[in-house]
């Protein structure tokens, strides 16, 4: 079956298959919220973005991994400190033991004392498989996305809330936190991230950079 990314709360996952990873989306809540479960296929260790609600639903998707040789979760990284994201992160990280990671100034907000507290630049391991870690200020001080660089030489990109298809993520219109979001997302994505990179939100369907690239000026004179 051919990956869309589109999924509703409480529907089947959707599965898309590279080379060194499995990645899964499902999305949990009435808010639409899409949790991704990467599965090494090296190594069998698998990493969770975003536990954001509904521990069963989420427990449910890292045993789907063990198809692909899963071996329980690993680490649960955390885009950023809003209370949807992280709703069921206590419960899950409680049942597997798995370790945390979020943005070092959106880490005291988390219900889960996290144990690696990430900045720009720094990379996040699991298995045989390496993540970028781009800051993004502006949603929240500090919103992380994932950057995976697949060995098919496709690029694929976590953005949390602070890029989806159609804009920035919601700055409360709060003019020098829109244009710090923006600066960042133009300069650190869209300035570093080929025309195919895959984007896979905090809510709702995917996109790439190719398909949103032309609508930057837009945004920002609009200012949302």
């Amino acid at each position: 079956m051919t990956y869309t990314g589109e999924v509703t709360s409480g529907g089947p996952t959707d599965v898309r298959v590279l080379p060194d990873v499995v990645v899964r989306k499902a999305s949990v809540s009435a808010m639409n919220n899409n949790c991704y479960l990467l599965t090494c296929r090296a190594t069998g260790e698998q990493l969770l973005v975003d536990a954001a609600d509904d521990a069963p639903r989420l427990r449910a998707l890292v045993e789907e991994g063990a198809a692909d040789g899963g071996t329980g979760l690993q680490l649960v990284v955390t885009t950023h400190q809003h209370w949807d994201h992280h709703r069921a992160l206590a419960a899950v990280v409680a049942e597997t033991g798995a370790r945390t990671a979020a943005g070092r100034d959106d880490a005291d907000a988390l219900p889960v004392a996290p144990d690696d507290r990430l900045d720009h630049g720094d990379t996040v391991t699991f298995g045989a498989v390496s993540l970028g870690v781009v800051h993004l200020r502006g949603h929240t001080p500090g919103s992380v996305a994932l950057v995976l660089r697949s060995s098919d030489g496709s690029t694929h990109v976590f953005t949390g809330d602070s890029l989806f298809p159609g804009g920035v993520g919601n700055t409360q219109k709060d003019a020098a936190r829109f244009t710090q979001l923006i600066d960042d997302v133009e300069t650190r994505l869209f300035g570093t991230l080929p025309d195919e990179t895959w984007v896979y939100p905090g809510h709702g369907g995917d996109t790439t950079i190719g398909a949103e690239r032309p609508s930057l000026p837009q945004w920002r004179e609009r200012g949302w």
